[in-house]
């Protein structure tokens, strides 16, 4: 089955109402500037989404639209995206703003930065879109991410290697490429959640990424081996994706300084749910959150809070 095809079937698995509901809220909020939103994350796993924050992508036509022709407009076009949070009939949410054309480019290859396509190479449903012609783009960018991930692992991947070794070394390769509140072993649950469907999405996204393999039961042997040459300039593409993409957050936090009220105290919530940590936010913290966020970063590294 082609990986699109895939694709468009995951996104239109049914979700908790309550997150329609939201998703269409959101999408109101925007107007006619929405095109999509996006439901993805841990709390797709859940049951009970009370007291837990739901992650979501709201796709736009253009930022300008959006936001008008303020500052706003200009961050989320210089450094995509901007991150809101959220609040409809008791749930809360944080939601992240893209253009469509902006979507397209950060969920394949043609970036080296693996925020998008990292996390919608992992399941996410479409639960709004404005026509079909939104829901057909929504469907193609997300159908870029698998292949992105993968082919950008595979000079760091064995040659010969099972389902799981693939799809979870090439999610701690993205996971250690940002500043990430996670506990040692994300990806291997990330994976294990959801088995069968990481066995689907293989043959489809190895495929789509043009990297043939003969597929044995959850084993996967690679036709063609990464020469000396081509695994060194791997590795050094994926030190520099760290280099970056931790720098990279530091820049979104502080942007989101800017646009996300309470940002410090969210920060300290993931971390404290993603990495077992105790952190508390300062009263100073508060009042200055950039400083207070940059403050906060050498004692978690330290401790292995963030990665």
């Amino acid at each position: 089955m082609p990986l699109e095809t895939l694709v468009e079937a995951e996104l239109a698995e049914p979700v908790d109402p309550r997150v329609s509901a939201m998703a269409q809220a959101l999408a109101a909020r925007y107007g006619a500037a929405s095109r999509s939103v996006l439901f993805y994350g841990s709390c797709l796993r859940e049951a009970n989404l009370d007291g837990l924050m739901l992650d979501f992508y709201l796709i736009v036509s253009d930022y300008a639209q959006a936001f008008g022709k303020g500052w706003l407009a200009f961050a989320n076009r210089l450094i995509p995206p901007n991150v809101f949070p959220f609040e409809h009939e008791g749930l809360i949410a944080k939601y992240a703003v893209l253009s469509e054309a902006d979507f397209a480019r950060l969920a394949c290859s043609a970036t080296r930065n693996v925020s998008v396509w990292a996390r919608f190479a992992q399941p996410s449903r479409l639960v709004w879109a404005a026509d079909d012609k939104a829901r057909a783009h929504s469907v193609a960018a997300v159908a870029g991410a698998a292949p992105a991930l993968l082919l950008a692992a595979r000079p760091i991947l064995a040659d010969k290697l099972t389902v799981e070794q693939l799809w979870s070394e090439a999610f701690n390769l993205t996971y250690a490429a940002e500043l990430r509140a996670e506990r040692k072993g994300r990806a291997t649950s990330v994976v294990a959640a959801d088995p069968a469907r990481y066995r689907r999405f293989t043959a489809p996204a190895l495929a789509a990424a043009g990297l043939p393999a003969t597929i044995s039961g959850d084993r996967i042997a690679f036709a063609d081996a990464p020469s000396p040459t081509e695994r060194a300039a791997g590795a050094a593409l994926w030190r520099r994706r760290r280099r970056e993409g931790k720098a990279l957050t530091i820049v979104r936090l502080a942007k989101a300084s800017t646009t996300y009220a309470g940002g410090i105290d969210y920060l300290a919530w993931k971390i404290n749910r993603h990495a077992g940590a105790a952190i508390e936010i300062r009263p100073w913290q508060r009042r200055w959150p950039i400083l207070g966020a940059i403050s906060l970063l050498p004692r978690l590294i330290l401790r292995g809070a963030v990665r």
